[in-house]
């Protein structure tokens, strides 16, 4: 087949290895000018670094170098991509600084694709070429979201601005000036360290406040070894409850809430919560919810000693001028300098490439993608998704969803029903709205149920790690490489049915 993919990023760059391996001809068009998504250099902000640490942060046939630290910079994730395109030689299949700027189903079957240089919109340079398969590999961090404020053009003419972290690529625009993070997940308490280095304040205005990690219990248990194993994901009840899962939520999960009560205790000892007035509302089961982020380093340190203010529980009403300098006005009554605004809110789950109906065709009365296994559409033929969710191994489950699309192409598995699809997805979308209280990022995110994820993944597929690979994975966190296999088995698979 003649297949194209949007984006090259993990998702991308994994779909054209699998993919070309098992003989198809890829494309990857990514608008960026280089490798990397999220991790480009052209979206970096001061102070990006993984949550995973970087054995856990990789493709199944790349191990990350071994003189990168343990938590990687963005910078230093980019790279790693780079290093993957050039072992597996996929830099001719891919296209950079070239944006889709429309997907349309074509006549006959397949994508009329068509696409243009950088992301300047101009019928004069664009050119539309016809695939067999279409592959959205974009992932779900890709368009920023920011808030609408009352007051943006008050704040603008009195010399101030308002931008998104991933436009933020260097601290000259804070330096000397009085800064506002908006948000509290992990971008936003990176970036927050890091601007309060150079900015006369910094203010960080958090609606709701997340539970964190330090990345180190105690300066001695790693993270990893609580959140990026099989025990760790099982804590939390998933929709069907089976095997030794079911010993930890037996008699009303008393097991599993007894471990996680004890992790919150220390944590918030350690990060000293209560004393900085940021112990966050709920508990930390709520991680389930995907509300617990890694521990920034130096964040509660900058709050200690009054580097950064946090104003928490509320939000930005409107932007005024006070004697000529823009100020942020809070729903909870105090104003804020604010001579630059960083928006770190999250993400728009969007494809600007399709059209109104063909959105409409991929979600539902809700607006949640309506997605099997997070990869095929229920209503739109010949098109994928890969690494369309968001997981604590975002690489490998990018990787194993174009397994999964490889299989599916050439006829290595069966799908159910459309019927029987929808009623899946139905029942699991219900479900996500319901451990997350409405917060499930349109139905992409997965978190913390990462490995169920990949496990039904190659469930489908019919081919999978060994029993006693997962049983080591249950408290050794999970090792990519275990993988590696994968791929040349199901090539070996397709060849033998041919």
């Amino acid at each position: 087949m003649k297949i194209a993919v949007i984006g090259a990023g993990f998702a991308g760059v994994a779909s054209a290895k699998v993919l070309t391996e098992l003989g198809h001809d890829v494309t990857v068009y990514e608008k960026a000018p280089d490798v990397g998504g999220v991790w480009s250099r052209t979206r970096r902000y001061p102070g990006l670094t993984t949550q995973n640490n970087k054995d856990s942060y990789t493709l199944s046939d790349l191990r990350m170098p071994k003189v990168f630290p343990e938590w990687l910079s963005g910078e230093q994730v980019q790279s790693y991509l780079e290093m993957y395109v050039e072992k597996f030689e996929l830099a001719p299949m891919i296209r950079l600084s070239t944006e889709v700027r429309r997907a349309q189903p074509a006549g006959g079957g397949g994508w009329a694709i068509t696409s243009g240089a950088g992301t300047t919109a101009g019928a004069d340079d664009e050119t539309t070429e016809h695939y067999d398969h279409l592959i959205v590999a974009s992932g779900v961090f890709s368009e920023p979201f920011a808030p609408a404020y009352d007051g943006v053009e008050e704040l603008e003419a009195a010399g101030g601005r308002i931008l998104a972290a991933s436009e933020l690529h260097d601290l000259e625009a804070v330096a000397g000036k009085d800064v506002v993070v908006v948000g509290y997940g992990k971008s936003a308490c990176d970036v927050a360290v890091e601007i309060a280095k150079e900015a006369a304040s910094t203010t960080v205005v958090a609606r709701q406040l997340l539970w964190k990690m330090p990345r180190k219990i105690k300066g001695v248990l790693n993270y990893k070894m609580l959140l990026l194993t099989r025990l760790g994901e099982g804590l939390f009840p998933y929709q069907s409850i089976r095997g030794a899962e079911k010993a930890l939520h037996a008699g009303g999960s008393k097991m599993a809430g007894s471990m996680v009560g004890s992790v919150e205790s220390v944590t918030t000892g350690q990060l000293k919560l209560k004393k900085l007035g940021l112990l966050p509302k709920g508990q930390f089961t709520d991680i389930a919810r995907s509300t617990v982020s890694l521990a920034t380093e130096g964040f509660f340190e900058g709050v200690e000693a009054g580097d950064i203010a946090v104003e928490r529980d509320t939000e930005i009403a409107a932007f005024v001028t006070r004697d000529g300098k823009p100020y942020a006005e809070l729903a909870n009554g105090r104003a804020v300098p604010a001579d630059v605004v960083v928006t770190a809110t999250g993400f728009k789950q969007e494809l600007p490439f399709f059209s109104a109906e063909i959105q409409d065709q991929l979600t539902d009365d809700n607006g949640d993608y309506q997605l099997y296994r997070q990869i095929l559409p229920l209503k739109v033929p010949d098109l994928t998704f890969a690494g369309y969710n968001s997981s604590f191994f975002s690489p490998l489950s990018a990787e194993m969803s174009a397994v999964w699309i490889g299989s599916h192409l050439d006829g290595g598995h069966e799908v159910p029903s459309v019927e029987e699809m929808e009623a899946h997805v139905t029942a699991r979308l219900a479900w996500m709205r319901e451990r997350t209280d409405g917060h499930h990022a349109r139905g992409t995110n997965i978190i913390p149920f990462s490995m169920h994820n990949i496990d039904e993944v190659l469930g489908d597929v019919g081919i999978d790690v060994s029993k006693r690979v997962k049983a080591v994975q249950w408290l050794i966190p999970i090792d990519p490489k275990a993988y590696a296999s994968i791929t040349p088995r199901l090539v070996e698979k397709l060849a033998a049915r041919s």
